[in-house]
């Protein structure tokens, strides 16, 4: 089966990213681990099907697939990549797109100045839908890392993040507690970890290790949890400057009840065909 698909990244946050309107698409777990292999495929973080919507109140429907091979529920510098994307190939000429995903609809804008806004909905605190085995809702809980007590913040932005506040994310061990807390029992369908540096009350630095892709230079839904967290816990204002690795997102929250609102950039590296 012959593919094209468009290489995509959103602050370095890399995609594969396939029409599945115009051609028949149907991938294992395995081709998709192929694909997103740096020194066999073409390399990428994950992978993202555009698909025809299934009713009319919305644009089209959207999966997210990582590297792994594993769909996942929601990512947010993938939603920007998609809103370029279905632009760029003349899917839709609309600036506001309704896109469903598997964890519901997500809204995306596209800027004058070629920046995507996306309403990342209402975050989940409650912690039996995030999902998170904890006995009542509480803004900081206490996660044992193989000896180590980590405090954390736990929210679903479509998809599971742990946040923890760090003094400094440049000598953080991510790699190993990223994996730790990723793969906790706490956590039944596993999770991202995302860890916080607070420069100010309206800017922060974070990376972010992502369920089933390892860290990567930029993670949307990672940078709004990070955002919820800080602001529950008193750190941070509603609109707020989160510096990741790959460059810089703007998000805002006016607190429960209300959507996450992000807005960055999306790039379209090249275009191509592979055999899976």
């Amino acid at each position: 089966m012959e593919i094209q698909f468009t290489k995509m990244h959103g602050l370095g946050n890399d995609f594969v990213v396939i029409d599945a309107i115009n051609q028949e698409i149907g991938l294992s777990e395995d081709q998709v681990r192929f694909i997103a292999d740096r020194h066999f495929g073409v390399g990428c973080d994950q992978l993202l099907l555009v698909e025809a919507a299934a009713t009319d109140e919305v644009d089209f429907f959207y999966r997210i697939f990582n590297a792994d091979g594993g769909e996942v529920e929601q990512c947010g510098n993938g939603a920007r990549c998609f809103a370029v994307f279905v632009r760029e190939k003349g899917l839709t000429d609309k600036d506001f797109i309704r896109v469903e995903t598997v964890s519901g609809v997500i809204e995306l804008q596209v800027q004058p100045d070629g920046q995507i806004t996306v309403d990342m909905g209402i975050p989940e605190l409650n912690p039996w839908d995030i999902p998170f085995n904890a006995d009542t809702r509480l803004d900081e809980y206490a996660l044992d890392v193989d000896g180590q007590v980590l405090k954390i913040g736990a929210v679903s932005m479509g998809n599971p993040h742990a946040v923890t506040i760090v003094d400094n994310i440049d000598t953080v061990a991510v790699d190993e507690l990223g994996a730790g807390i990723e793969n906790h029992a706490l956590f039944p369908n596993r999770v991202n970890a995302g860890f916080m540096q607070i420069i100010d009350e309206r800017h922060i630095r974070l990376r972010v290790f992502e369920r089933g892709a390892g860290e990567t230079l930029a993670c949307g839904t990672g940078a709004c949890a990070a955002m919820v967290v800080g602001h529950l816990q008193g750190h941070l204002t509603d609109e707020v400057q989160v510096d990741l690795p790959g460059g810089s997102l703007q998000i805002s929250w006016q607190g429960e009840a209300s959507p996450v609102m992000m807005t960055g950039p999306a790039t379209t590296v090249f275009e191509g065909k592979i055999t899976v």
